[in-house]
């Protein structure tokens, strides 16, 4: 039985032989075409050359090609893991003529290569072709039937519609009928009680299409009307997993080596077996399709996000996860740990995997514990919800709590789609949509917080006074214990407070609550309900005991700082970019300050540099603060206070001014802005489409950053002898870096014509090979270019070894020409092997291939083992 690795290049082998040349897979995620995300059929890297945009630079071309269909009207994403043929990610495998062989060669080698090839049994085998459509003038692809009446009887050969065998490209250019192959993997008695006949596109399990032959020969203009095609093309693919599950001998994809091992390392995890359960065997097939989608688009560029193709990959892992936290009981990051199997499988077929995995490992374990992390709260509440519902004989969850799902635990709509009809339930989406409307920016809790009762000491009302006291005489009203992230802390209500409690995007004050007894370390302040709660570490021993509430006094200074910095930033941003500029968030903290705003580009260097101008200034003229409180919201737009678009105001609002900076706001600011000290703005990036973010420091961390610049240019004055221009220096040092980089290159192609030569000079002919073989100094880009300069010298018979060593590191490179790789000979293979010398590895092309180590003491012995593997 053929292992999926020995189908995958028996494939190539087969095409090969046919003049084909062997291409790499295209990326699975697409960056230059805006009408895909991803690739989802082999021709798609093939798009230019058959809409005539670019020359074919071969007119045989074969491949195996990273497919994806997730989206669009290829999606099979709700049918993979409960079926036994659909997947996410899939191979095809394909060959294309371009202008050069059409259906006759096309037919025959399908043939030749299914049944004297692979052994398939022809009598399970069926052709269809297109029967031809009347309104369009199109005939019947008598043609084609033609050729397949020379294998087929014909009854095998079937009629097919429009749908199903007329192949187009889109609504205008290339198309042309299609024959498609399908098999019927029916047990013997199963195919005499039924006739393969009748099942052939019914979407039969066992029936399947696994080769379809496209014969592009017409252009569809845009009147709908047709005309041919001047250079046919001929563009085939096959499934290569269902083509396993032919040649295997199973009836699900899933039973053959292309999943088994990562099923089996599913089912260890799990403590199970694939086929003991059901549900769980799809569980587990969901997963082992899932991650071979996941791994090979980090592979491509493209990580899990919240946008576009970057988020129909995080939906792809979160349904695996999904699967395997209420099937298998993974109630951690599991998936990251099928990578080496994953790798085993294919990483000899898709080197990028090899490359990459520390990578795709890193970024799928994150995206796990990210998601495992909501995932357990939020089932919790959607189960109650579906009790809930059922219960009351209802069909549907309401949309405001499928938006509690998502907003507060992450959940995508679509997964609580999923779950519900598996329940037999739907949920309301115009709720659901109108919650999202409302609160589009709600943060988003992660962790599960445990809360216990609160506990009154007394009664009574909190108020703040932080505004004019830094230190309050306090008693505590209540408090309670909470458990977050495994640990216990306590929230504290106080009567009165000086603690600025988080809110408008400043952070918390911290400090201490001090009584004659002991101090207490307040972490943080927060507001909940309106309410400021105090949160320590632990609890006074004496709960009513008089208490000093005492802020920390220098990180309030910093914070008011960065605050009254925000407020000048964003008036010098209107000044300097346009009164189009609204603040979208904001954070201050002790340290910096971060400011988002609506703006349509980018911020220029000199942009930034005039608002830092402008808000320095009026740094420097040390405005005072002017402060409105409890004002009616009319007497504060009087005076042109600012409101941020969607906050919420009362009746009576407070109101900060910096000579013409007006603002509603409620945190905590500087008696004048000299007391900012300085403002420096270190960046500028975009968040969001639309809105810029910058962020600055204030006061002493620009000092701080001034000294670290200052302490890197006399670094550097250091190492150009302390010149007095550093930039003229800096420069001349470049032009004489180019120079000198010039000459070695110029050098090192003369050196390279010169070994060339003498290589040439020193040809070993052996057994009709022509071989080169050397060991020497060099680096690895020029052992490159040597070989293909000898490459197009030696056409015929042509075997090069060398083994070269830059900077203590050996390499090998092997070039072989194009008749001894039809021979047999594969580049790749020997520098697998002799790479083990050197104690490394590689691999490439069958004509070209490279391989790198530590141990350059075995560079002989590695050219001698090529030279031995290739027989001479």
């Amino acid at each position: 039985m053929l292992t999926a690795k020995e189908i995958r290049e028996s494939f190539k082998t087969f095409f090969e032989s046919k003049g084909h040349q062997i291409v790499p897979s295209a990326p699975m995620v697409i960056k230059d075409d805006p009408t895909l995300m991803f690739t989802n059929a082999g021709m798609n890297q093939f798009k230019d050359i058959i809409l005539g945009n670019h020359p074919a630079k071969y007119h045989r071309v074969a491949d195996s090609q990273k497919c994806l269909r997730v989206s669009g009207k290829h999606n099979d994403l709700e049918e993979v893991g409960h079926d036994t043929y659909h997947h996410t990610m899939f191979e095809m495998l394909g060959n294309w003529s371009f202008g050069d062989y059409f259906k006759k060669e096309a037919i025959e080698w399908a043939w030749e290569y299914l049944v004297t090839v692979l052994k398939l049994d022809p009598n399970r085998l069926y052709a269809t072709v297109f029967e031809g459509n009347p309104a369009e003038g199109l005939e019947r692809d008598n043609e084609a039937a033609a050729i397949w009446g020379q294998f087929l009887p014909e009854d095998r050969i079937i009629n097919g519609n429009r749908h199903d065998n007329f192949w187009e490209m889109g609504d205008t250019g290339p198309c042309g009928p299609c024959s498609e192959i399908h098999i019927d993997l029916r047990s013997e008695e199963e195919r005499k009680a039924v006739s393969g006949l009748s099942l052939v596109n019914q979407s039969h399990p066992q029936v399947i299409e696994i080769w379809n032959l496209v014969f592009m020969q017409f252009n569809r203009k845009a009147d709908g009307s047709l005309e041919g095609l001047p250079a046919k093309v001929i563009d085939t693919g096959m499934g290569f997993e269902r083509l396993c599950m032919a040649l295997q001998g199973k009836t699900s994809n899933y039973d053959t080596d292309v999943f088994q091992p990562i099923l089996k390392e599913i089912a260890k995890m799990a403590g199970t077996e694939y086929g003991a359960d059901a549900q769980n065997d799809i569980a587990m097939r969901v997963i082992a399709d899932h991650i071979r989608t996941i791994a090979f688009s980090i592979t491509d560029g493209q990580l899990p996000s919240n946008a576009k193709a970057g988020y129909v990959i995080r939906r792809i892992l979160r349904r695996a996860v999904r699967y395997g936290y209420t099937f298998l009981c993974q109630k951690s990051a599991f998936m990251y740990k099928l990578l080496p199997v994953l790798i085993d499988n294919m990483g000899d077929a898709y080197s990028e995997l090899i490359a990459q995995k520390e990578l795709i490992g890193k970024v799928i374990k994150e995206e796990e514990e990210s998601f495992l992390r909501t995932l357990e709260t939020g089932i919790r509440m959607l189960d109650k919800a579906i009790a809930d519902v059922k219960a009351a004989g209802k069909n549907s969850i309401e949309g405001k709590d499928a938006f509690t799902l998502y907003d507060t635990f992450g959940f995508p709509l679509d997964l609580t789609e999923l779950i519900l009809r598996e329940n037999g339930l739907t949920v309301d989406l115009e709720g659901f949509n109108a919650e999202m409307q409302k609160q589009k920016e709600r943060a988003r809790n992660a962790a599960a917080i445990e809360t216990g009762d609160w506990i009154t000491l007394k009664e009574g009302s909190s108020d703040f006074v932080g505004y004019d006291y830094t230190e309050y005489e306090v008693e505590i009203l209540r408090y309670r214990q909470i458990k977050q992230k495994n640990q216990t802390l306590y929230q504290l209500v106080l009567d009165h407070t000086p603690f600025y409690a988080e809110s408008g995007g400043q952070v918390g004050d911290t400090g201490v609550i001090v009584s004659e007894f002991e101090t207490i370390e307040v972490i943080a302040t927060k507001k909940e309900n309106n309410l400021a709660v105090h949160i320590t570490k632990q609890l006074p021993k004496n709960m009513e005991a008089p208490m000093m509430a005492c802020v920390d006094t220098d990180k309030r200074a910093a914070c008011a700082a960065n605050h009254s910095a925000t407020h000048l930033i964003d008036q010098a941003l209107r000044e300097v970019l346009g009164e189009h500029v609204e603040q979208k968030g904001s954070l201050v903290s002790p340290d910096s300050l971060r400011f988002d705003f609506s703006h349509f580009q980018k911020v220029t260097d000199e942009e930034i540099r005039q608002v830092e101008h402008l808000v320095n200034a009026r740094i420097r003229q040390n405005i005072p603060l002017k402060e409105y409180r409890n004002i009616p919201i009319a007497d504060a737009k009087e005076l042109g206070a600012i409101a941020l678009f969607g906050e919420k105001y009362g009746d009576e609002v407070r109101v900060i001014a910096f000579g013409s900076s007006v603002e509603f706001c409620g945190g905590t600011h500087v008696a004048a802005t000299g007391n900012i000290g300085m403002v420096k703005i270190i960046s500028e990036s975009s968040v969001a489409a639309g809105v810029r973010r910058i962020e600055a420091y204030t006061g002493a961390k620009v000092e701080e950053l001034m000294d670290n610049v200052q302490d890197t240019l006399n670094d550097m004055r250091a190492l150009f002898n302390n010149v007095p221009d550093l930039g003229v220096a800096i420069r001349k040092f470049i032009e004489e870096n180019s120079g000198l980089k010039k000459q070695v290159d110029d050098f090192m192609k003369e050196r390279q014509a010169s070994i060339k030569e003498r290589l040439l000079q020193n040809v070993q002919e052996i057994n009709g090979v022509k071989l080169i073989r050397f060991v020497t100094p060099l680096p690895a880009e020029a052992a490159k270019n040597i070989a293909f300069q000898l490459r197009g010298e030696i056409t015929e018979n042509l075997l090069f070894v060398a083994g070269t060593e830059d900077e203590d590191k050996p390499m090998l490179t092997v070039m072989i020409s194009d008749n001894l790789v039809n021979g047999g000979l594969n580049a790749g293979k020997l520098v697998k092997e002799a790479a083990k010398l050197i104690q490394g590895g590689g691999g490439g092309q069958a004509h070209f291939a490279t391989a790198g180590g530590k141990n350059k003491d075995g560079l002989n012995a590695a050219v001698d083992k090529i030279v031995e593997l290739a027989g001479l």
